[in-house]
């Protein structure tokens, strides 16, 4: 599949109140951080009324962090993640960032044109939010790669 369009039977919308109970199954199955899901800053793909990807744009003061990216596992690597980021991207109103663990999913936002920076070039309030990831990473090696989308926003 493309990444510029879904397949005929997926739907990409704006969550609804009742969707939550899926995302946060699809947040929790692939292991991501579940705090601040809230559904208002959700986009999904929908496919016969199931939710099979996930995505969000957190507000912060000065920014919006890229987070909670899912897709269900059956339906991975069909370019469903892809186009939700992209959408994602589009949608933002403030300067992009994320954070990810693990260097697959650090050049796939690369693909995407976020680059690397350093924690300390974050704005404050997401320093704040990706504090603990910045101390696993310096005291367990843990590979988190936090990152901006040029000219977003």
């Amino acid at each position: 599949m493309g990444d510029r369009k879904l397949p005929e039977n997926c739907l990409l919308r704006r969550a609804l109140r009742e969707d939550i109970g899926a995302i946060r199954r699809l947040v929790w199955g692939a292991r991501l951080d579940p705090t601040q899901l809230r559904w208002q800053q959700f986009w999904v793909i929908a496919r016969g009324g199931e939710i099979i990807a996930c995505g969000q744009l957190r507000i912060f003061k000065d920014a919006q962090e890229l987070g909670s990216l899912v897709v269900a596992r059956g339906d991975r690597d069909r370019g469903l993640g892809r186009f939700l980021s992209r959408h994602l991207i589009q949608e933002a109103t403030k300067p992009l960032y994320l954070e990810c663990v693990g260097g697959k999913l650090a050049a796939f936002y690369e693909d995407l044109g976020f680059v690397a920076v350093k924690w300390e070039e974050l704005p404050r309030s997401l320093k704040f939010k990706f504090a603990l990831s910045q101390l696993a990473k310096v005291l367990v090696r843990l590979p988190v790669t936090f990152m901006f989308k040029p000219n977003s926003g």
